[in-house]
C-alpha cells in the first residue's frame, strides 16, 4: 500500500493514497455555521465547497492557528471530500504489508486509526477516513452545508 505520510505536532500519521485527491498550501478558511466541532470551516476548491477537518482534535493535540506553511489534504472519505490540514506533508511511502499491523490488537478500540505502520524513519498512525466523522457528525455537517447554500 502507498501512503501519503504528514505531521502534526511532532507526531506523523499516514491516509491510504488511493483516498488522497490533492495537497494544497494553507488557504484562509471560511466559518461554516453550525458544523460540528472537527469542521475547522471549508474551502472552495474550484468550485466545490469542501470541509476543512481539525484532525488535531481527534488526537488530543493541542490547538493552533493556520499557519502559511500548513498544508491541506484533500481525500475522499466514503462519499464525501475533506480536506485535513496537517503542519506538513512529508513523503510518500510504500508500506508493505509485514509493515503494517492492525492498531486494534495492541490498542482496543483506538477509533479513527486503521493501523501503525513502521518505516525506516519511524511510526506512522494510519488513518481510517470512514470512521473519521460520526454519523451525528456527518449529518449535522450535511445540514451546515445545505444551510449554507441556501
Amino acid at each position: 500500500m502507498d501512503a501519503l505520510v504528514f505531521r502534526l505536532d511532532r507526531s506523523r500519521y499516514g491516509l491510504p493514497l488511493e483516498s488522497v485527491v490533492e495537497v494544497l498550501p494553507a488557504v484562509a478558511l471560511t466559518p461554516l455555521p453550525k458544523a460540528p466541532a472537527i469542521v475547522e470551516g471549508v474551502i472552495d476548491l474550484r468550485g466545490r465547497v469542501v470541509p476543512v477537518l481539525d484532525i488535531r482534535s481527534r488526537f488530543r493535540l493541542p490547538a493552533r492557528p493556520m499557519d502559511v506553511a500548513d498544508h491541506l489534504i484533500v481525500a475522499r472519505a466514503g462519499g464525501r471530500t475533506v480536506a485535513i490540514r496537517a503542519d506538513e506533508a512529508i513523503d510518500l511511502v510504500r508500506l508493505e504489508a509485514p509493515d503494517v499491523e492492525p492498531l486494534d490488537p495492541v490498542v482496543p478500540g483506538a477509533a479513527y486509526v486503521a493501523g501503525v505502520a513502521r518505516t525506516a524513519d519511524g511510526l506512522v498512525l494510519l488513518h481510517d477516513l470512514l470512521t473519521f466523522l460520526t454519523r451525528a457528525e456527518s449529518d449535522d455537517l450535511d445540514r451546515a452545508l445545505a444551510e449554507g447554500d441556501a
